[in-house]
Formats: C-alpha cells, sequence, structure tokens
C-alpha cells in the first residue's frame, strides 16, 4: 500500500512517482502525485478509466497529451482535465524533464496499480511500451477497471472475463508485497 512520500519508478517508461495524498489519506476520495517523465519519457498506452477523473497540472516542462483522439500540449502552469470514458494518454516528447502534479478522483485502486505495473516494469515483466502480457494485463484490467482505448470496452470485457481466470490459474496475481507492502 503507497503512503505519503513513497517513491516508485518506470524504467521502461522514465515515470517517476512521489505520493502526496493516497486514498488512505483521503477516504478515497483523491489519489493525488508528482509525476516525474524523463525526456521522451510516457505513460503506458492510450487507456481509458471508466470511473475516474484525472486532472494534470505541469509544474515544470512541457508534455503532450492526446485525449479523446486530440493531441494538445501543456506547459508550466497549465492544467488539463481528462474525463471518466474518453481514451487518453500523455508524454515528454522533449529532452528536458518534466514535472507533473497528477490527481485522480475517486482514487479507487489506482496506486496499486500503478505500484504493480512499475514493479513489473522494474522486474523485466513488462514489453517496451510498459504493459505485461495480454494474460497478466487481462487480470489487472478486471480488477483495476482499467481498459485499452480499442477496442470498445464490451469487447474487452468479454475477453477480460476469459482470459482473467486463466491467468489467475497460471499463477498471476494484481498484486505483489515486493511492490507494494501487502
Amino acid at each position: 500500500m503507497a503512503h505519503q512520500g513513497d517513491v516508485i519508478e518506470n524504467p521502461v517508461t522514465g515515470e517517476r512517482i512521489v505520493f502526496r495524498k493516497t486514498a488512505q489519506d483521503t477516504n478515497g476520495e483523491l489519489l493525488q502525485f508528482d509525476l516525474f517523465l524523463k525526456p521522451h519519457g510516457f505513460v503506458p498506452v492510450e487507456h481509458i478509466h471508466p470511473r475516474q477523473e484525472e486532472r494534470v497540472e505541469v509544474a515544470s516542462g512541457l508534455v503532450r497529451y492526446r485525449l479523446g483522439g486530440k493531441e494538445e500540449s501543456l506547459g508550466a502552469g497549465q492544467a488539463a482535465v481528462l474525463p471518466p470514458n474518453i481514451p487518453h494518454t500523455l508524454w515528454n516528447d522533449t529532452d528536458d524533464d518534466a514535472h507533473l502534479i497528477m490527481e485522480v478522483r475517486p482514487a479507487l485502486s489506482m496506486e496499486a496499480v500503478l505500484e504493480t505495473l512499475f514493479g513489473l516494469a522494474r522486474d523485466g515483466k513488462t514489453n517496451n511500451k510498459g504493459m505485461p502480457n495480454p494474460l497478466h494485463g487481462a487480470l489487472l484490467a478486471r480488477e483495476y477497471d482499467l481498459f485499452l482505448a480499442g477496442p470498445p470496452i464490451p469487447l474487452q470485457r468479454a475477453g477480460v472475463a476469459v482470459l482473467a481466470p486463466l491467468a489467475k490459474l497460471l499463477g498471476y496475481r494484481t498484486r505483489y508485497p515486493q511492490y507494494s507492502g501487502d
């Protein structure tokens, strides 16, 4: 479980997170963290949160983001809201570091999925886009209500219904003590 001040890093994507406020701190209402993106760092694949809103504020640097198919840039002092059910992603396509302040509402289990994905990346268990294999991805999608930008979510849910139990039988898990201390 993440705590205020904890730091996690993803060597594949170039992300570093410092937790400011966790679900435990806010009664589940908010997850707030500093996100540092190395030059050419990125958030893994365009994705959808059906029940969560993200707010991105750039403290320093410049980032690009895609929201609902439209690309924009954000510089220091600028912010954007990424509503639920809209495909989105962000990246740093500059040669300088970027520092963002991220807010996720409600927090749900977002810190757990971040800890798991970053841990898998550190252990070499993701591809070069920071994603686990499809079986493990299906199990994580079911647990954390997180989906790819395509194919349509109902089709993904059908695939998850088949693949997640198989992943569990093969020993994949949604949380690992070595990544989150649980």
